[in-house]
């Protein structure tokens, strides 16, 4: 299986472009905490740890202390490719939060982005 270089970049620079990607649509920050939190577990205390080490994406999603069951409810389309069917796991994962950002970004209420049905 040949690892994506997505795999080894450090969540602390795509952070910031996920926040920019919120903002720019009028949606803040803490909204974007508020979805990581609800897709890995991590708090506030738990992700500024994790941007500070720069922590590569793999990594994040392995050290996740509670991936939310519900988030194989995600469906959709991000980047050309339907989130449900991507095989390898931490693409997956990588994807789902993608996708919780774009429906951020698009205007989507935040209960009906977190109001998914436990798998």
């Amino acid at each position: 299986m040949t690892q994506h270089r997505v795999y080894a970049m450090s969540v602390a620079k795509v952070y910031p472009a996920l926040v920019a990607k919120a903002e720019r649509k009028g949606r803040t920050r803490a909204e974007v905490d508020q979805i990581i939190h609800w897709l890995t577990g991590y708090d506030g205390e738990a992700l500024a740890a994790q941007l500070a080490n720069n922590t590569d994406y793999e990594t994040f999603f392995a050290q996740a202390p509670a991936l939310n069951p519900a988030r194989a409810d995600i469906r959709g389309v991000v980047c050309g490719v339907r989130v449900e069917e991507i095989a390898e796991p931490v693409m997956r994962e990588i994807r789902y939060l993608d996708k919780l950002i774009d429906e951020l970004a698009k205007g989507k209420a935040m209960e009906k982005i977190l109001n998914r049905a436990p798998a």
